[in-house]
């Protein structure tokens, strides 16, 4: 069976985007990202595959979308989250975004890697508070510096 693993970075008022883009450029965050996500397969919606300059390396790209006729270089295309999880196969799968993507996967997760950034952020897209049913199992702060936001990574774990 699947272990899902959400991946993001959410604002304090919980915007993940803005205009296809993350509203920050926080390197300490793309890098933890690199580090967790490679080898293994994740899970997009297509405006996220699409915000990307190419496909990233040493990833599997599996693409939810609801266009029967998309397709994309480097992107396994699926129209269900239950056939994007059937591409995944077994072991760790991490499911990327954007936010319709994450509500869809929301009851089947099991563990959230979030990098909180100390900021209200104008955006278009947001993901809520997890809320309950989810502990705390890890947590780095860093402080503001060289004009880029304070941010945390923390590690949530579903509360079985």
């Amino acid at each position: 069976m699947a272990r899902i693993t959400f991946h993001l970075a959410r604002a304090d008022n919980g915007v993940i985007g803005k205009d296809g883009k993350l509203p920050w450029h926080l390197p300490a965050d793309l890098k933890r990202f690199k580090a967790q996500t490679m080898g293994k397969p994740m899970v997009m919606g297509r405006k996220t595959f699409e915000s990307f300059p190419s496909p990233l390396p040493g990833r599997r790209h599996i693409v939810l979308t609801r266009d029967a006729g998309w397709h994309a270089e480097g992107a396994e295309v699926a129209h269900s989250p239950a056939a994007a999880l059937a591409l995944a196969g077994d072991g760790e799968v991490a499911v990327i975004g954007g936010g319709e993507v994450f509500a869809l996967f929301l009851d089947r997760a099991d563990c959230v890697e979030l990098t909180e950034v100390h900021v209200d952020a104008e955006g278009d897209a947001t993901v809520p508070e997890f809320g309950e049913g989810w502990r705390e199992t890890a947590r780095e702060d860093h402080a503001s510096e060289a004009g880029r936001p304070a941010y945390s990574f923390v590690t949530l774990e579903r509360v079985r």
